[in-house]
Order: C-alpha cells, then structure tokens, then sequence
C-alpha cells in the first residue's frame, strides 16, 4: 500500500511539473500571438497609407451619366 501512494506521489509530481512546462509554453505562444498580431495591423496601416483604393469615398465619386 505504501508502494502505491509513493508511485502515485511521484507521477503526481511529474504531471505537475509538465502542466508547468506546458503553462510555460502557452503563454511564450500567447505573448508571440499578440505581438505578431500589432505587427500584422501595422502592416496593414501601412499599406492603406501606400496604396489608396481604387474606389473614390462616395463624396468624390461623380453621379452617372443618366443623372
């Protein structure tokens, strides 16, 4: 009896110590995600300041013919 509480101690700290290591790596993924995410809208700021649309703002956009 003795023998299995020990084993079951010892896998008990094993697993903690990977919900750890796996804790660890989510947040290491998480932080990546964020700045990778403020570096993509930068991007995409930038590009809108590069290459306007092909569409006038309907301000600027002049009626049709048949008006």
């Amino acid at each position: 009896m003795e023998q299995r509480i020990t084993d079951l101690e010892v896998r008990l700290s094993y697993q903690e110590a990977a919900i750890d290591e796996l804790t660890r790596t989510t947040l290491a993924q998480q932080q990546a995600i964020e700045s990778l995410r403020a570096e993509v809208e930068q991007l995409k700021s930038l590009l809108r300041e590069l290459a306007p649309s092909a569409v006038a703002p309907a301000s600027e956009e002049t009626p049709p013919p048949h008006y």
